[in-house]
């Protein structure tokens, strides 16, 4: 847990102090600058490069905060339920146009590069967005992004009591003035084994065009679902 916290503590500091950002992304190394000694622990799979562009860390490995919520099919599940496969898991806004779509790219091509190995990995979000907390809110932001193409994918919602549990649980910090207002959030990727255990704690990243608006070049989306579909598939193993 104290890993968990030293990771995600700069972001909760940034949301706290920052004023017209819509997301806060938190990358362990900056691109291009000084390379630091591999973590230890992190699959042999997963190359430096990647590493460093996922701010990818080990975290120990304890139980993953457990939930009961709905999915955007209207389902009841708990995480519990998700045992005997590897969870991917994230926090996003079904009304986010910021680092939201980015992430939800880099699913469909992790799902992708996971080949015969997919059905053994379930991704899965958290919706931070309470003023649109709907499962049609849930579909509607699956069908844009075409998560409904990963078979095993879960947008989670609830009553907001509920889902504020789940980020206290999880470290993530959301800011939501109002239902007009961006909705601010800590973005983190957390990789929970088949035993429902916590081992790796990813940093979703984007860039701005001078208009503000999210990009992240296509190689650097590429290579972020290839790095999420290598740490699935060694949790798999």
């Amino acid at each position: 847990m104290r890993e968990r916290r030293g990771f995600l503590a700069s972001l909760a500091a940034v949301i706290l102090a920052g004023a017209a950002v819509v997301t806060v992304f938190a990358v362990m190394r900056a691109r291009g600058g000084p390379q630091v000694a591999r973590p230890s622990g992190i699959p042999a799979i997963v190359s430096d490069a990647q590493i460093n562009l996922m701010g990818l860390s080990p975290v120990p490995a304890r139980s993953a905060p457990g939930f009961t919520l709905t999915d955007q099919n209207g389902r009841p599940l708990s995480l519990s339920s998700l045992r005997g496969k590897v969870v991917v898991l994230e926090f996003m806004d079904p009304h986010c146009t910021d680092i939201c779509p980015i992430v939800s790219q880099e699913y469909v091509d992790a799902y992708h590069d996971l080949g015969p190995l997919a059905g053994q990995v379930v991704f899965a979000a958290v919706n931070v967005n309470q003023y649109h907390a709907a499962v049609s809110d849930m579909m509607a932001y699956s069908r844009e992004q075409r998560l409904i193409t990963i078979p095993d994918w879960h947008f989670f919602t609830g009553p907001v009591p509920d889902l504020r549990e789940v980020w206290n649980g999880y470290e993530i910090t959301v800011q939501a003035p109002s239902p007009d207002a961006d909705i601010v959030h800590t973005s983190a990727v957390y990789f929970i084994d088949p035993a429902g255990r916590e081992r790796f704690v990813a940093a979703p990243m984007a860039d701005h065009t001078s208009s503000g608006a999210s990009y992240l070049p296509a190689g650097q989306i590429t290579a972020w679902g290839q790095g999420i579909a290598q740490v699935a598939r060694a949790l798999a193993r």
